[in-house]
């Protein structure tokens, strides 16, 4: 794992400064303390930058910017390569020179030279954000994983692309701007992240997952999609036996998991003590010749909140070397500053705080690498939410859609109405109005200012500024859904890209494919990136290997939820390895106090900040509705803990960012 950054000039005159680029290398130092590269082109107008934090093949023959035999390919990647040893074999077997002994580097470099980029990412598993430049073409490749795993930023201007693996090296360069993108701002509101290619910040973008770049000198820049979590015309599976179903995902699970502790150094994992987190330690300790290291948070002044205690009962269980910590509310404002720097944009869940704290034990005992559960929830539907949008579908806006017009609009003006006068009516109000318009019931799995909400906030949807270039919308490199105030046209983009690769999807297949595109890369895997990053420790995450989850993608919504279990193979499958009280008890989830620390002291603080920022002072902005918010919440009479931390994380990330504090 590391941070890579780059300059590219299409101008025959241009010359890149060193010093530049090695400050935008080193903005990003945590992401690789163990060492650093640079590399420029003979002609002065190609630069590669490195930041190294050694996993695989710790010896300096193994650092990065990598070349290779003629020096007509230059490689930095920032990830991990986990079947890179056949690669290797078969490089080998064609005629290729290594210079290290199982660098997974080198066999990128190498990959590249005999297959080119297609052949390449067809064969390659892992996650990985690269950019590979190649002289001979003149062309430069900006690729990221399959997934959305590892994240990758670029920006354009005056013939210049720059790339970087933190928005912070971009900032570094002097002639890099930093403003706000209020469309970007806009969609935030909505889903507590930027959607790709979007980013906080104006002129700033990020590859998508599973999308690439391409530029060469006089060409414009191109982007492309290179893998889909669903293929056109392969659909659901017909089978119905469930031991096929169960045998497959246990043989996917334990291959994934079995590659994903490829290291060098020594790893862990994350235990929270439930079924996803206690499933990969199981399969760990079967795959390890020594005890494996677990790691766990909790909370010391709300400890109704823990899961210590089945954590326990699993390293016990399982014979890990187990490492506990406990951190509280002074803790969690001591660390918003740094929580702010470390996210580059907002990122509006709370479980950044306890994911830094339990990353920071990971580090100061000795381990580098840390295997972690994301993605089992989204594939097998492990929330309660699914379950909820589900039943709505079927049972409400499917019937609802049948009726006429008039009374479908009626419908939702007299919920409207009620919510006006019992704000507690407000999200049934949302569900109505969306399906008087015929809109999908089911967004994301993370959603805060529905639109009612959001037309509170900002009252004049017209007033949203979009710096969004109007050229990068028409080459493609920007959806036109990104550059409108309404954000259901990114999640309509979704479900009819769904629909065109799928013949009659089932509802809960289109629901996953969503939140493949948005709220895992661009939340979930971002949190895991950033966060992890900044304490200098590398989290893998077995269950988002791809072949798994193109099988998961296929199963049908009746085996997912057979019997009406959540989460029913997965379950299943634990049961190989775990306790009955650990598989089926009651789903806790990983979050923080967050709704009682802002009833006190820390709540006044934040309201204090929220009024005196500059941002929220803007014309877009109804600043009464965001005091209503924070005095229902402080009074007991709402739960409004999500919407005032998303604006709260936006205010700290403008006073960073933007205002120069």
């Amino acid at each position: 794992m590391c941070g890579i950054a780059g300059i590219f000039h299409s101008r025959a005159e241009a010359r890149i400064e060193p010093r530049v680029l090695e400050a935008m290398r080193d903005a990003m130092a945590h992401r690789g303390p163990d060492g650093a590269g640079l590399w420029l082109s003979p002609s002065g107008r190609t630069g590669l930058a490195f930041r190294r934090l050694s996993i695989l093949d710790l010896s300096d023959s193994a650092q990065q910017p990598m070349a290779n035999e003629d020096g007509g390919v230059r490689l930095t990647f920032n990830g991990e390569i986990y079947n890179h040893a056949p690669l290797r074999r078969e490089l080998l077997a064609a005629g290729h020179v290594f210079r290290t002994d199982h660098s997974d580097t080198e066999v990128l470099v190498h990959g590249f030279e005999q297959w080119g980029i297609d052949g390449l990412l067809r064969r390659v598993d892992g996650m990985f954000a690269l950019a590979v430049w190649d002289e001979r073409a003149g062309e430069l490749h900006l690729v990221r994983d399959r997934i959305g795993i590892k994240p990758l930023y670029f920006t354009q201007f005056a013939g210049k692309l720059l790339w970087a693996s933190e928005i912070k090296g971009l900032l570094e360069h002097p002639e890099v701007p930093r403003e706000v993108e209020e469309m970007a701002l806009n969609h935030y509101l909505t889903f507590m992240t930027t959607p790709a290619p979007l980013t906080m910040f104006k002129g700033i973008y990020k590859l998508p997952a599973a999308h690439r770049i391409t530029v060469r000198a006089g060409a414009e820049l191109r982007m492309e999609r290179w893998w889909d979590v669903m293929r056109k015309g392969e659909g659901l599976f017909s089978e119905t036996d469930e031991r096929f179903y169960l045998d497959e995902t246990r043989r996917l699970m334990e291959a994934s998991v079995a590659s994903h502790m490829m290291s060098d150094v020594p790893y862990g994992a994350f235990l929270s003590g439930g079924v996803d987190s206690s499933t990969n330690v199981a399969l760990m300790k079967r795959y390890s010749d020594k005890p494996v290291n677990t790691f766990t948070v909790g909370f010391s002044d709300h400890t109704q909140l823990n899961e210590l205690d089945y954590a326990r009962q699993v390293a016990k269980q399982f014979g890990t070397v187990h490492h506990e910590v406990l951190i509280d509310e002074a803790d969690m404002t001591g660390y918003l500053d740094q929580l702010a720097y470390s996210q580059d944009e907002p990122l509006a869940d709370w479980v950044c705080i306890p994911l830094y704290f339990v990353s920071r034990l990971v580090r100061d005992s000795g381990i580098t690498v840390v295997q972690v559960g994301e993605g089992a929830d989204e594939q097998f539907c492990g929330y309660g939410s699914y379950l909820t949008y589900l039943r709505l579908h079927r049972a409400c806006f499917v019937p609802f859609g049948r009726l006429p017009g008039p009374v479908r609009r009626g419908a939702a003006s007299l919920m409207g109405c009620l919510a006006e006068r019992h704000p507690g009516l407000e999200p049934y109000a949302e569900l109505v109005q969306r399906a008087a318009a015929g809109r999908e019931a089911f967004w994301s799995g993370a959603l805060v200012y529905h639109d009612s909400h959001k037309r509170k906030l900002i009252p004049e949807p017209a007033r949203v500024g979009c710096g969004i270039d109007p050229r990068l919308v028409a080459g493609g490199l920007v959806p036109p859904e990104m550059a409108l105030a309404d954000s259901f046209g990114i999640v309509k983009a979704q479900f009819e890209r769904i629909q065109a690769l799928v013949d009659r999807p089932e509802q809960l297949t289109r629901m996953i494919y969503a939140e493949f595109q948005l709220r895992l890369p661009e939340l979930l895997l971002m949190r895991v990136d950033k966060i992890t990053m900044s304490a200098s420790i590398e989290a893998r995450v077995p269950f988002l290997d791809h072949r798994l989850v193109e099988f998961s993608m296929r199963v049908p919504m009746a085996m997912k939820l057979k019997g009406g279990m959540s989460k029913f193979l997965m379950k299943k499958v634990a049961e190989d390895f775990l306790p009955e009280e650990i598989i089926y008890r009651r789903k806790m989830g990983f979050g923080a106090p967050m709704a009682d620390w802002l009833r006190g002291g820390f709540g006044r603080r934040v309201e204090a900040e929220l009024m005196a920022s500059d941002l929220l002072a803007r014309p877009m902005f109804d600043r009464g509705r965001i005091r209503e918010l924070m005095a229902r919440h402080r009074a007991g009479r709402q739960d409004n803990s999500t919407q005032i931390w998303t604006l709260y994380n936006l205010v700290c990330w403008h006073r960073r960012w933007i205002g120069g504090a």
